[in-house]
């Protein structure tokens, strides 16, 4: 019995430092898997948000009408677009801010015209465009863009 009671078990300094160790190994793993998921997240809203826009945009065209947007028959045409801004909260406080570019792209003209015509007139009418829609940002010193396409009626 005496031989029991004598006996005292317990963690020696060599085990708490391999367990410390370990500890700061695993603590150190999941710091940098968060971190990789931060920027996935980054990465994914900035997409998100240049959707958003280049559908902005393409709704604000079809709303002023083809007419008003200008357009070749035998070659592409660039519209200028000025620079759009989104910001969103962040988790830990704060604001995210991104700037997004639009370049629109208006396709030649000359594979939507109906053709009509008489013994005194004949007359065209372009009864739709192709806009092709192209939003870039700037994500961690590269440039990344996303493209949207559609027809304007």
């Amino acid at each position: 019995m005496k031989k029991f009671v004598c006996n005292k078990g317990g963690f020696g300094i060599v085990e708490v430092l391999v367990a410390a160790a370990v500890l700061g190994f695993m603590y150190m793993a999941i710091l940098n898997m968060q971190n990789g998921n931060h920027d996935a997240l980054l990465r994914i809203r900035g997409r998100d948000g240049a959707g958003e826009v280049a559908q902005q945009v393409l709704d604000s065209l079809k709303r002023v009408g083809i007419a008003s947007i200008p357009s070749k028959a035998d070659g592409d045409t660039t519209v200028t677009w000025p620079a759009i801004q989104r910001s969103w909260d962040r988790g830990l406080g704060g604001k995210v801010k991104v700037d997004y570019t639009p370049q629109i792209k208006v396709s030649r003209t000359s594979d939507y015209v109906a053709e009509s015509g008489s013994n005194y007139e004949s007359v065209s009418h372009v009864y739709a465009k192709q806009v092709n829609v192209t939003v870039s940002w700037q994500f961690k010193g590269s440039t990344q863009s996303v493209n949207v396409s559609g027809v304007i009626r």
